[in-house]
């Protein structure tokens, strides 16, 4: 099935933490809901499940989803099975940014979900209940808007933020990213995991694995060799290697498993 998402840009006074609020909602038959591969992506993104609650299965344990989920630093697959009656609202944010609002240190959050609630507290709760109260997408993009509002506090944007910015954009090397950052080598190298939760070397591999991952769910038909060559990979084995890193399986099997997958859940992911 494919889920055509609601994208709204951010109010001005974020926009240079949040890159954009998602709105998606969808209506499955209870016979359909299996579950759908989602790799990790180079995006910190805040959840919300506003309606039937959503099951991952992480590290072999299936589990459903608390109402709102923070996801930071995600380097390896879950796989998602949605509810009967799916919405969810993602807040995307800028490198940085996540960072801003939870003022702790990224790597703390690696590669888990966390309840949003136990991390932002009681005002968490309440996005929560008035987004279950919320009937329509720019509803509930306000809500969220006005929580954001209250807590991204508008200051100028730090050089390492630039500098993770322009690495997520692609095109541009660490050396160069760090001379951005106007760091050594090193030091952008702590930084960025302070802000970001992994390496800039990872950072930048999630970034090339997820335009890779994207484009084949965008365009199945697509060899892997014109994915390789177009996501900046050096040969076919450089992808597989990611590939088998990031999503668990060679490139062919996890062709395979979006096929026969339910949903398609990154194609409209706007990195």
């Amino acid at each position: 099935m494919n889920l055509a998402p609601v994208f709204f840009a951010p109010h001005p006074a974020l926009s240079g933490y949040i890159s954009h609020m998602m709105v998606v909602e969808a209506r499955f038959d209870h016979a359909s809901l299996q579950f759908s591969p989602f790799p990790p992506a180079p995006q910190h993104t805040i959840n919300f499940y506003p309606r039937d609650a959503v099951t991952a299965h992480i590290n072999n344990d299936i589990q459903k989803l608390p109402a709102s989920v923070i996801i930071g630093p995600q380097v390896s697959r879950v796989n998602i099975a949605m509810g009967a009656h799916h919405v969810i609202v993602s807040v995307a944010f800028m490198p940085g940014g996540m960072h801003r609002l939870l003022k702790m240190p990224m790597h703390e959050l690696y590669d888990e979900p966390f309840d949003a609630t136990l991390l932002l507290g009681y005002e968490m709760a309440e996005v929560n209940e008035q987004l279950q109260a919320a009937q329509t997408a720019i509803e509930m993009k306000n809500v969220v808007e006005r929580y954001m509002m209250k807590k991204l506090k508008h200051s100028n944007l730090l050089p390492w933020e630039c500098a993770m910015k322009a690495q997520l954009q692609g095109h541009i090397t660490i050396e160069n990213s760090a001379s951005l950052a106007c760091l050594s080598l090193r030091q952008y190298e702590r930084r960025t995991k302070e802000i970001m939760g992994y390496s800039p070397k990872i950072f930048s591999r999630l970034v090339r694995f997820s335009k890779a991952y994207r484009l084949k769910e965008s365009r199945p038909s697509l060899s892997w060799t014109h994915i390789a060559y177009t996501c900046g990979y050096y040969d076919q084995m450089h992808l597989i290697k990611d590939f088998k890193e990031f999503a668990g399986v060679l490139p062919g099997t996890l062709a395979k498993q979006i096929n026969k997958a339910p949903a398609l859940l990154q194609e409209h992911m706007r990195i």
